[in-house]
């Protein structure tokens, strides 16, 4: 008859439907509790009538007689069909379920079967855990507050649609009506089954009590330690009771509390049943049933036997028990903790360093991750719900993470090294149990047909295991096995088997032993599961969460701390396919914890890091040159014997003072800086990455992102830029404070395998940019407001000077003190270190910018222009007439306004000329190899050859620095102001009249006092010098967009200015004359500036005995002025 029944078969399929089950009402309870995922109906305010009126009449509505109250149903009818079908259906799998427990326990009952967890486990287990599901399904149902609203409101659409209820609706309303009251119907259906499921909890007496021990007996007995016993090292772990060993302890407590809950009968009958029911009570305050869903085991359990005659004294012993958990269990809780710490420390350490031990010892590794589940659990089961007890700190644990990260660690090296389990349990398999099974066997006095093909299978399959199979990498698959062992345990379980299993414990014990065996080889991710899986924190995100927090605030923690984004790559093993809704929710929360984690760790180490970079950064700035005067002025002083200052001065210490150390104990804030650095390091290197649903998840890249967001904030406020005072560091500053970080950053390769050389490339480079990867302003975009803003603004208006002489701007001496020294920011050291900070990209930036000023002044240029034109084209064919030039120089107007334009024009391309001078430098320095090709490229392409080829080579040459007869970047400016209407032509007279108007304009600049050229500065007081500057790169670009020849519009120039400004030497008398000799230099610096013009063709339209006379009399003044 067992044959027939075929229980272990139904067993095993109701237990999986029955968790599926219970998760899909969990689900659903979830879902209706959520105001944002319930159904619309249940909150449509339309649908309250009926909602109150189907809740009222549950199960009996009357759908025909009630169509006032029913009428927002009826609307929306096909809506409701479709929206709770699912709802529906999963109600009427928790019917079906039930019904196939009830069919099968009787069956049990009918057979008479024998439990025994130490005997027939996986039976007995199967058994308990059926029982346990189904109860908690029940509980679970009664706990969804809309299951009425649901299933009523889905079967009155149903009868409006179809005209007839749903088939099911019956029967799934008197079950609702009948949980009403879950524990009191579920007691009365059990009451026939007591007898069997106290005998298998009953046989929980030989695991339960060995399983609960306190720590003082776990640490006198050495428990979990491959140290305490060397000779016995090697030696494989085996007993009797093979999985019980690593059976969760809250799974067994499970079965204990709900299950004498159904068959409280033998409470009050066995002493035994009361003792284990005592002792789990004493276990803990709270028990899951599903997920986060628990009940407060005591309350629950009290409500209920109050209810019930006779049972006062189970009410006054769950009272006992309650006050001495909340006295006694937090600390025996945290002293288990405390020492499976050190224990799965120990055993990490011992097979990380032999681990060929994980081949016999492999039953530790298990057992040692189901006692710390277990402890896990319990806390974070309480954790929520701390009683009021004087130590609530026992409930909290910031070392958590030393725990988790030894579980993650040991299953780690379950997988690193299956290759040697495997090996060691297949030759194990083969050449030991095989045999011992068909010794065991042959021993037996009497063995049916059935039972016998199954043992003869065991060992004709087990005794088939070669090493060779593992080395041609053949899988394994023993749930054939596993499967038949069970149906074995089946067999022999009833009463009235021929073969009973009663009489042959040694055959149960080498079976499942055997069992195990097989598990580990090719079920190691279900062994895993069952003794390790913490997915269950997933769905406690707070608590999750707070142990993070808490381990991280300590450094001794801080190096496990990547546990905890390890574990949430667990957490997919919380997925059901009878519940396909919870993957996505499952996985979003999955991430989101994973990738907070990660980014706290990664801000805590970018944080420390930057410290220390700070901290060196600051001892570098000591040692900058501009903090040396004190020291050479102390040095003098004491050199003159020149008193030494006051007592009650503060004496500056000199750079280094820091390194010195009169006792090592002493900790100094960077070497605590560095500790910290190195514990949470140590947390990257553990897991290079892992994945979390299909997520392959790197935590140093969460690091590089971190840094990366920091360093660049950090360099932006390191340049100090204030728009309102416009103040801004020195470009040396900024990149001396640069690269002492780059340097000091380079100390993360001592601790973690990370790029920091990609890190610094891709802050730097990104602040060559007018924005950061994030939008956020950049140095280049600062300096080159500041630049435009503060230094050439000022030097437009002549405050400042453009000196040659020394290569930078200087302020002009003025009353009124300037907010800063212009030569700080321009000389060839500040430009170099410009330079060196934005780059070529930033330069580009830069010129493009100094462009736009350009194109604004040009653009005035030439509606001046426009205004003189008749003027000008009569001054261009007249000039060699000096009195009609004087005539005609009368009526032009904007003269000045011209000249002042084309000087800022003039200053602007200075400026820009320093730095690509300064660029070149910087280029030449990092690539020389790269910038003798680009400079013999540019020296072979010319002007008079294919324009477009020789600006595109003229580009390629300017943005690394190389000066060019043409600027590309001007060019490219100047012609983007050409508009549709605008022909060639008038382009290019516009481009000639212009030349012709500064050329007329050049004598007025003699009435200026300021137009007096310094020998010591290289150039004239007021900037005029710049003009050479302006007029050759604009005369060039212009010239060069409408394709005409530049050198015969420069000699043009050159004829009309040369004639001009020869008429000051006739006025004699006037004040023109004072500064005469200044401006004729103009000429020469034009010449001399431009790589279309030479000195002969000066000569013949200037003397050069007037140019040699100019330069005498400038010097002799200088002279003079000095003297």
């Amino acid at each position: 008859m067992a044959y027939q029944h075929k229980l272990a078969e139904k067993l095993t399929v109701l237990c999986d439907r029955g968790r599926g089950v219970l998760v899909r009402m969990n689900h659903i309870k979830k879902t209706c509790a959520d105001p944002k995922a319930k159904p619309s109906f249940l909150t449509d305010k339309a649908m309250e009538p009926a909602i109150k009126y189907i809740n009222k009449k549950f199960p009996n509505i009357d759908f025909r007689g009630s169509t006032q109250q029913l009428s927002g149903v009826q609307k929306q009818k096909s809506a409701v069909l479709e929206g709770l079908s699912s709802y529906y259906e999963s109600f009427i799998d928790v019917m079906e379920f039930r019904d196939h427990v009830y069919e099968l326990l009787n069956t049990i009952d009918a057979c008479q079967c024998f439990f025994n967890i130490t005997i027939n486990f996986d039976f007995t287990k199967n058994y308990l855990d059926l029982v346990v599901t189904y109860a908690s399904v029940i509980l679970m149902l009664s706990r969804i507050d809309e299951k009425k609203a649901l299933v009523g409101m889905y079967n009155c659409a149903h009868e409006m649609s179809n005209g007839t209820s749903n088939p099911a609706y019956p029967r799934l309303g008197q079950m609702m009506a009948d949980y009403e009251h879950p524990m009191k119907k579920l007691t009365e259906e059990f009451g026939p089954h007591t007898k069997a499921v106290t005998e298998a909890l009953l046989s929980l007496q030989l695991v339960y009590p060995r399983r609960n021990l306190q720590a003082e007996q776990w640490r006198s007995a050495q428990l979990l330690s491959l140290l305490s016993t060397p000779a016995t090292m090697l030696a494989p772990v085996s007993c009797d009771t093979m999985a019980c060993e690593y059976l969760s302890l809250e799974v067994m407590e499970r079965w204990i509390i709900l299950g004498f809950m159904l068959c409280h009968s033998s409470l009050n009958t066995n002493q035994a049943s009361q003792e284990l029911w005592k002792m789990a009570l004493r276990s803990g305050l709270y028990l899951t049933i599903i997920r986060e869903e628990t009940i407060n085991i005591h309350k629950f359990s009290e409500e209920y036997f109050d209810g019930l005659k006779g049972y006062g004294k189970r009410v006054a012993d769950i009272k006992e028990c309650r006050e001495n958990t909340i006295a006694n269990c937090g600390a025996i809780h945290r002293e288990k903790r405390l020492y499976l710490r050190n224990a799965l420390k120990e055993l990490c350490k011992v097979l990380e360093d032999e681990p060929r031990l994980l081949g016999p010892k492999a039953l530790f590794v298990f057992m040692a991750l189901s006692f710390s589940r277990d402890e896990v659990l319990w806390l974070v089961r309480h954790s929520e719900n701390i009683p009021k007890t004087k130590t609530p700190e026992d409930y909290v644990d910031s070392q958590m993470a030393e725990l988790l990260f030894h579980m993650e660690r040991l299953q780690t090296l379950l997988h690193q090294h299956k290759a040697i389990i495997d090996r060691y349990h297949l030759l194990y398999l083969s050449q030991f149990d095989a045999l011992v099974i068909n010794d065991t066997v042959q021993s037996l006095y009497v063995c049916p047909e059935e039972e016998s093909i199954l043992m003869s299978s065991f060992v004709s399959d087990l005794s088939a295991l070669n090493v060779k199979q593992l080395e041609n990498g053949e899988e394994f698959d023993f749930r054939a096995i596993r499967l038949d062992w069970l149906r074995l345990q089946a067999y022999t379980s009833v009463a009235k088997a021929t073969l009973s299993f009663k009489e042959y414990p040694d055959l149960a014990k080498i079976m499942n032993m055997t069992q195990f065996h097989t598990r580990v080889i090719d079920d190691m991710d279900g062994l895993l599961q069952e003794t390790a899986d913490l997915s269950i924190l997933c769905f406690y995100p707070r608590v999750f969460e707070k142990m993070f927090f808490q381990g991280s605030e300590d450094v001794a923690m801080q190096r496990y701390l990547i546990a905890f984004p390890v574990l949430c790559s667990h957490f997919s093993r919380t997925a059901h396919p009878l519940c396909p809704e919870e993957t996505e929710v499952s996985e979003k929360r999955s991430l989101k914890l994973c990738v907070t984690f990660l980014e706290e760790i990664a801000k805590q180490t970018s944080t420390v890091i930057l410290e220390i970079c700070a901290e060196q950064c600051n001892l570098n700035d000591q040692l900058l040159p501009k903090h040396c005067a004190e020291t050479i002025s102390k040095a003098r002083n004491k050199k003159q014997k020149r008193p030494a200052p006051k007592k009650g001065e503060v004496q500056k210490e000199k750079p280094g003072t820091e390194s010195h150390r009169k006792d090592r104990v002493i900790m100094t804030n960077m070497d605590k800086m560095h500790l910290t650095l190195s514990e949470l390091c140590t947390t990257f290197t553990h897991y290079p990455d892992f994945t979390v649903y299909n997520h392959i998840i790197l935590p140093t890249e969460f690091l590089f992102s971190q840094l990366e967001i920091r360093l660049t904030k950090i360099i932006v406020q390191m340049a100090n830029y204030n728009q309102t005072t416009q103040e801004i560091s020195r470009p040396s500053d900024l990149l001396a404070a640069v690269r002492a970080y780059t340097t000091s950053l380079q100390i993360l390769n001592r601790y973690i395998n990370v790029d920091v050389t990609r890190l610094i490339r891709s802050v730097l480079l990104q602040q060559t940019q007018p924005l950061d990867s994030r939008g956020g302003q950049t140095i280049t975009t600062l300096y080159t407001n500041w630049y435009l803003e503060s230094l050439l603004r000022q030097a437009s208006s002549a405050l400042i000077l453009h000196c040659p002489t020394m290569h930078c701007f200087i302020n002009q001496t003025t009353e009124t003190e300037q907010s800063f020294r212009a030569e700080q920011f321009s000389d060839i050291c500040e430009m170099r270190a410009l330079a060196e900070l934005l780059g070529p990209y930033g330069l580009k930036f830069l010129s493009e910018n100094l462009m736009w000023h350009i194109t604004s002044q040009v653009a005035e240029l030439k509606k001046l222009v426009m205004e003189n034109m008749d003027i000008l084209m009569q001054m261009r064919s007249k000039f060699d007439k000096p009195e009609e030039m004087s005539a005609l120089q009368k009526r032009l107007t904007g003269c000045e306004n011209v000249l002042k334009r084309m000087t800022i024009i003039g200053v602007i391309l200075s400026f820009r000329a320093m730095a690509q001078d300064s660029l070149e430098d910087v280029m030449k320095q990092h690539c020389p190899f790269l910038m003798r090709p680009i400079a013999s490229l540019r020296d072979l392409v010319s002007p008079d050859n294919d324009i477009k080829v020789t600006l595109s080579v003229y580009e390629l040459a300017s943005a690394a620095g190389l000066q060019c007869s043409i600027d590309p970047t001007l060019v490219a400016a100047i012609a983007s102001m050409r508009t549709d209407n605008s022909s060639k032509e008038e382009e290019c007279k516009l481009a000639s009249l212009l030349l012709i108007f500064i050329a007329v304009s050049l004598p007025i600049l003699a009435l200026d006092v300021n137009s007096f050229y310094s020998r010591e500065h290289g150039g004239h007081q007021n900037n005029i010098h710049c003009l050479a500057t302006a007029i050759n790169h604009l005369s060039a670009a212009m010239f060069t967009t409408q394709n005409e020849n530049i050198q015969q519009h420069l000699k043009e120039f050159l004829l009309v200015a040369s004639s001009t400004l020869l008429q000051l030497g006739q006025n004699a008398e006037k004040v023109e004359v004072k500064n005469r000799d200044s401006i004729y230099l103009l000429l020469h610096l034009i010449v001399q500036g431009s790589p279309f013009l030479t000195q002969d063709m000066l000569e013949s339209c200037f003397p050069y005995v007037l140019l040699r006379n100019a330069y005498r009399e400038v010097y002799k003044t200088f002279i003079h002025t000095l003297g």
